[in-house]
């Protein structure tokens, strides 16, 4: 959990039970209940991380009919979307032809 001092804006740590600035040595109760809405990192898995390198495996992810293979002529193709530029640009979406296995992408 996340917390900044009140008094000097510096991020806090957890010592004991309590959060202490990290530089005017302010102490708060820790809350406990903003606490429980984060998910700590140790309890997320990666189902939802975005495979898009060589080898990666697309299968069990959405289809798209909407598109074409280059180099098979097959319209079915695996896809995943990843933000690849800043956040007011459009993502990118990143193909593999369920027929071939060829790859692509497509910037909207």
């Amino acid at each position: 959990m996340v917390q900044f001092c009140d008094d000097c804006g510096s991020m806090m740590v957890s010592e004991d039970g309590a959060m202490v600035c990290t530089s005017c040595g302010a102490t708060d109760d820790r809350d406990e209940d903003r606490a429980a809405q984060f998910v700590s990192t140790e309890a997320q898995t990666d189902d939802d991380v975005i495979e898009t390198e060589e080898g990666a495996n697309f299968e069990g992810k959405p289809t798209s009919s909407d598109v074409h293979c280059e180099k098979c002529g097959h319209g079915v193709a695996w896809y995943t979307i990843k933000q690849t530029g800043a956040a007011d640009e459009p993502p990118t979406r990143f193909f593999k032809c369920t027929e071939c296995g060829y790859r692509w992408r497509e910037y909207n």
